[in-house]
This record gives structure tokens, C-alpha cells and sequence, in this order.
């Protein structure tokens, strides 16, 4: 299923809490149970005003659709065309 990195521009998201994250992955979750597709939420990253989430889903359109039904932003919506870490340079070309 292909991965798409999703940004979210919330003010104030560094200094949300614990419990409101938690209160936003309830809402993601019921979301995601709402669709009636195939979607899944991998993990989330939270720096200055922004949440960056990398979701799997069939398409763009079920990213936007769980960001409707969440109640959240979906700024930008972009396919994860690659992925790369360290382990990646002890590959032979």
C-alpha cells in the first residue's frame, strides 16, 4: 500500500499534551474505523507549529477523507516516492 507524508499546520502543536495527543490519535483512530478501507497510521512527529504523519493508504483522496473526518488539517499530502537511512550506504550499487 503506497505511504504518503502528510503535514498538518497546527499553532501551538510543539506544546500540545499528553493527553491532547492522546485525544487526537482517539479522533484519528475512530476516523481511520470510519472509512471502510484499507488505511493505516504508522506514526506522527511533532516540531514547531507542524504534525508531520506518515500514513499508508490506496490513495490521497483516503487521506484527505481521514483528515475530514478527524477534524485535522491535511496541508500538504505527498506519495513517499523512496525510502533511506544509514543502512542504506552498506548497499552494493
Amino acid at each position: 500500500m503506497p505511504r504518503f507524508l502528510i503535514e498538518r499546520e497546527i499553532p501551538g502543536a510543539s506544546e500540545l499534551t499528553e493527553q491532547q495527543l492522546a485525544e487526537i490519535a482517539q479522533k484519528s483512530n475512530a476516523a481511520m474505523a470510519s472509512l471502510g478501507v484499507p488505511y493505516r497510521w504508522l506514526t506522527s512527529y511533532v516540531a514547531g507549529d507542524k504534525v508531520y504523519c506518515i500514513h499508508e493508504a490506496d490513495d490521497e483522496e483516503a487521506v484527505r477523507e481521514h483528515a475530514r473526518r478527524g477534524g485535522f488539517p491535511a496541508d500538504v499530502v505527498v506519495p513517499v516516492a523512496n525510502e533511506f537511512g544509514p543502512q542504506t550506504a552498506g548497499k552494493p550499487i
